[in-house]
């Protein structure tokens, strides 16, 4: 049993650890876990939970359009989990996905096989350490430029991670999977208007947005 901790219970955090390590902890009880910590102390906490230390400073000569890194809050990641909702057979991929706090959190709280695309490589480095540590075969990070790679999933979260050209080239990239498949991409402080393929879901986070493919042939998800 874990109560209800507090940002600065490292009992409760080491047992929450454990218990992912050994994959006790997930799904609805991961869930009402993140639940019960006071929501100003939850990012810190999971932050903590999963071994996050202070970010490396951003690489040098990023491309034009991405953005430095900056991590999701947890309780959009908790609302978008549900209002997808992402299950156990979807293929989860984060564009921009830094330190993995979002790849790693959808992973536990659904089942769903989970990926990070990440281009500063010493982000992608530390999220694959941790990964490694909390012992989640089920998570895997890419180090490219989401712009410059074939995708493939089921569901796409981006949080602000490019805008200008860069956005528009992963979009096109994200149009090629919807052909083959229905998907989903949430989007936080992101919209995108004017898509014709995608059709708008509004959430119960003003700062979180869902959009489905909508491509003739391909049947809704």
């Amino acid at each position: 049993m874990h109560g209800k901790p507090g940002a600065l219970d490292t009992a409760s955090l080491r047992q929450a650890r454990a218990d992912i390590k050994s994959g006790a902890l997930r799904g609805d009880a991961f869930r009402e876990l993140l639940l019960s910590i006071p929501a100003p102390e939850r990012d810190g906490w999971v932050d903590a939970l999963l071994g996050f230390e202070e970010p490396p400073p951003d690489i040098a000569n990023l491309p034009r359009g991405a953005v430095p890194y900056l991590p999701c809050g947890v309780d959009e990641i908790l609302a978008m989990v549900a209002e997808v909702p992402l299950r156990p057979d979807d293929a989860f991929v984060d564009l921009g996905s830094g330190l993995g706090r979002v790849v790693m959190l959808a992973h536990l709280l659904s089942g769903a096989r989970a990926q990070g695309v990440e281009l500063q490589e010493p982000l992608v480095h530390r999220a694959r350490a941790r990964c490694a540590e909390l012992a989640l075969p089920g998570v895997s990070f890419v180090h490219a430029n989401a712009a410059d790679i074939e995708l493939d999933g089921s569901v796409f979260f981006l949080y602000a991670p490019f805008n200008g050209e860069m956005l528009s080239a992963v979009l096109r990239r994200l149009e090629d999977v919807a052909r083959r498949r229905p998907i989903v991409i949430c989007t936080v402080d992101l919209e995108l208007h004017g898509v014709p393929w995608l059709r708008e879901r509004k959430t119960e986070k003003v700062s979180l947005t869902l959009y489905d493919s909508c491509v003739r042939g391909v049947p809704l998800r």
